[in-house]
């Protein structure tokens, strides 16, 4: 998959987790190559530069509250009546021991619930045109996950089991994405895009350690880097040889979990997500 200098103008990105790291450098790229980008992010104060960089206003939501997630949608949905890339970005690593506002474990919620949530909300914009693309931000640390449907919000000693799982999960909603909503036009498709050198694992004591240290110069990529593989997919927009798949980067298949396949969690998660977000 090269990533190309393709002109994008015409197509409405929206970008998630846009505050900054990779998600502020490709609405920056994004918008560079003619896209109409709306940000979004939970720092207001962090956001505002980066939507005045992509010529449009910011969007202020944390994930941490599924409110706030139905007040963004509706944002959203007033600004752009159709939308052609979705890019689920917004997420992070984070204790499970604490709990979100609504009560769930927040690597569930953030990393998933809330994505989950907002995507379904657009799903009006993402059926109006000829056809789009929901680009989840996975991790290589999906490997390390597990899913069990019947308790997801479980509390796990490793926050970075918890972390894996939800990046797990992303790939699952991909694939249910994939596989319900493809006949209206919708593809998706997940990617890890490497292991950057932000702000990532910011809410993380453990994981915040080793990012913020001088060992982060060791075996990190740039964000711009890191921003790229996003950009190249989201570039293709809604194209069927993407749909379903996982990418590490650039390359199509990449390392995941035995369960990523899984048909019965699939189908479970997907179910169990509309009735914890109140959908169903």
């Amino acid at each position: 998959m090269s990533d190309s200098s393709k002109d994008l103008t015409g197509t409405t990105i929206v970008v998630t987790g846009a505050s900054d790291g990779i998600g502020a450098e490709a609405a920056k790229v994004l918008h560079a190559r003619g896209a109409t980008v709306l940000v979004t992010g939970r720092s207001a104060s962090k956001l505002a530069p980066i939507a005045e960089a992509v010529g449009s206003e910011p969007l202020v939501a944390d994930f941490a509250r599924l409110d706030d997630v139905r007040r963004l949608a509706g944002e959203i949905a007033e600004r752009a009546p159709r939308i052609d890339v979705l890019m689920n970005n917004a997420g992070g690593t984070f204790a499970p021991t604490r709990t979100t506002a609504d009560g769930h474990e927040p690597n569930l919620q953030i990393n998933h619930l809330a994505p989950f949530l907002l995507t379904h909300l657009l799903k009006p914009q993402l059926t109006s045109g000829e056809g789009s693309l929901v680009l989840n931000t996975s991790s290589i640390a999906n490997n390390i996950g597990r899913v069990n449907l019947a308790d997801l919000d479980r509390v796990r000693r490793s926050e970075f089991v918890a972390y894996g799982t939800g990046k797990l999960m992303n790939i699952l909603f991909t694939r249910g994405i994939s596989q319900r909503w493809g006949a209206e036009g919708v593809v998706s498709a997940a990617v890890h895009p490497g292991p950057v050198g932000s702000s990532f694992g910011r809410d993380s004591w453990f994981i915040g350690l080793l990012y913020r240290s001088p060992l982060k110069r060791f075996g990190t990529i740039s964000v711009a880097s890191g921003a790229a593989p996003l950009v190249a997919l989201a570039a293709r927009g809604a194209d069927p040889a993407i749909d379903g798949r996982y990418y590490s980067r650039f390359t199509a298949d990449g390392l995941e979990s035995k369960q990523a396949k899984d048909q019965r969690l699939i189908d479970g998660l997907w179910d169990a997500s509309l009735r914890l977000t109140g959908l169903a």
